[in-house]
């Protein structure tokens, strides 16, 4: 999730009255914006290994997977995901080879071998024999990802009417709020969708 602004109201907000919401200051400071690169845990529904900071570079995605595979470093792991190209990275090639013990030559990035091209990378990151794994949803799908459903949960929830006075401000609250909804709201999403149901 990019491009969250630490918005700071410039006044206090309107307060509720019988038959009236509260009413916020549309008037604010901006203090910059952070990124969110989270996962969800299906079978608990929960946000797990969150990473904040100011990029989601290629770099970033990377080191968020080493995060996240270090929490239970002997688990295997099957992560669902879009189709962003840091998510086929040559980073993220080069650590699961050496997470997983692979020896073999990976090649050079735009030139020769698995790093050739976003295919072969995607092709090696998909492989389902590697104990770390990737699958990709198609595009134009991402109801399909279960974080994206969280991500609306934290925009309603803390960002939309939140009041940050700096970007570690807005940080640690969204920290404090995964911590509250993992040990409160947490639970597996219900998938309520049946289809279309063709006419005759």
């Amino acid at each position: 999730m990019t491009g969250i602004q630490a918005l700071e109201r410039l006044y206090l907000d309107q307060a509720m009255k019988p038959g009236q919401p509260r009413r916020l200051e549309f008037e604010y400071k901006r203090h910059g914006t952070l990124s969110l690169i989270a996962n969800w845990h299906v079978a608990l529904g929960k946000v797990i290994a969150p990473s904040i900071g100011p990029t989601r570079k290629e770099f970033d995605f990377a080191n968020h997977i080493a995060n996240t595979v270090e929490t239970a470093p002997d688990d295997g792991w099957i992560f669902l995901l879009d189709q962003l190209n840091t998510h086929r990275s040559a980073s993220l090639v080069r650590w699961v080879a050496a997470c997983c013990g692979m020896d073999s030559e990976l090649g050079v990035k735009g030139q020769s071998g698995i790093l050739k091209s976003m295919e072969t990378r995607t092709a090696f990151l998909s492989d389902p024999s590697h104990r770390i794994r990737f699958v990709y949803i198609p595009k134009h799908t991402s109801w399909l990802n279960q974080i994206e459903c969280w991500f609306s949960i934290l925009v309603r929830r803390l960002i939309r009417r939140g009041n940050f006075t700096s970007k570690d401000d807005l940080q640690q609250r969204i920290l404090e709020f995964i911590e509250y909804f993992n040990h409160t709201m947490a639970k597996p999403f219900q998938w309520q969708f049946k289809g279309f149901q063709p006419r005759l």
